[in-house]
């Protein structure tokens, strides 16, 4: 399918009209973004701002529609600024974005290996088959690759383990792979449940082994050998009591997905059940490993 690019560059306050006025115009999406290089520093949760100036790139599936747009939002836009409108290739966005995606080793006998593409010819290798679809985890990111670096360090051989945030299942399969009884994946993203059902079954794991669901879905989360979660720190804080519970006396705890400055406040939320510390530090993020009291 081709199609059309418009964008527009336009007040935060007045941003939101003009999104739900470009569906009205027959745009099939609208993406906010950046207009004057504003910093935003993650929020709390529930709370969504947007920068001063706010660019919105909307795509059309017909030239003639973002014309008539671009005409009639002529006026919202910012003192000085024209609305251009262009055509993109056709191509499929989700598979270029993936395509400089290649096998990873992610330390000991794991290995990531792209749905594309062939495992490596090692002895012993643990390989996860991954199509990320729309979820996130690919294994590339540092705070994924610390995550999987943990597990092939200190495999979860016969443990149950959650993956609380689990995106595309990397981290949950990883540890099934490894050699871990269960896996429970959550959440929030229907998506990411869906993706984490489908690489599980890309790796032939036994359905009775895993499950993944949406927090709403989810049962009492208790006695898990091994609690992961990756996600951010706002969440992370958030989300202490409920890790809290689910992990026995004992067990691990592994959290990732803040940067080196957020861990004292991470770190701090957690310390009444865990004792915890820096594990691992990648490129300005840290990981968080813990051991439930």
């Amino acid at each position: 399918m081709s199609l059309t690019e418009l964008q527009l560059e336009a007040a935060s306050d007045q941003a939101e009209a003009i999104e739900q006025r470009l569906f009205e115009l027959g745009a099939v999406s609208v993406e906010f973004g950046d207009a004057g290089d504003e910093p935003l520093f993650e929020p709390p949760p529930g709370a969504h701002p947007l920068w001063t100036t706010v660019r919105l790139k909307a795509l059309f599936t017909d030239d003639l529609r973002a014309e008539i747009a671009a005409a009639a939002l002529s006026e919202h836009s910012l003192p000085g600024t024209s609305i251009p409108v262009s055509a993109i290739d056709d191509r499929d966005w989700i598979r270029a974005g993936l395509a400089g995606l290649t096998r990873i080793h992610s330390g000991g006998d794991l290995w990531i290996v792209p749905s594309w593409e062939a495992p490596p010819e090692v002895d012993g290798g643990v390989f996860v088959h991954l199509d990320p679809g729309l979820a996130f985890g690919t294994g590339s990111h540092p705070t994924t690759a610390m995550c999987l670096a943990a597990l092939a360090g200190a495999p979860p051989r016969g443990q149950r383990v959650l993956d609380y945030g689990c995106g595309s299942g990397i981290l949950a399969i990883a540890a099934l792979k490894l050699g871990a009884a269960y896996a429970l994946g959550v959440d929030i993203d229907p998506q990411a449940v869906l993706a984490t059902q489908d690489n599980a079954a890309r790796n032939d794991i036994d359905p009775g082994r895993l499950d993944a669901l949406t927090p709403e879905a989810e049962p009492a989360l208790a006695d898990f050998d091994l609690v992961l979660a990756n996600i951010l720190a706002g969440p992370l804080v958030a989300l202490a009591p409920t890790l809290a519970r689910s992990a026995r006396p004992g067990g691990r705890l592994l959290l990732a997905g803040l940067l080196d400055w957020q861990a004292g406040e991470v770190m701090a939320a957690y310390r009444d059940e865990f004792d915890i510390d820096i594990g691992a530090e990648r490129d300005g993020w840290v990981l968080l490993d813990g051991c439930r009291r």
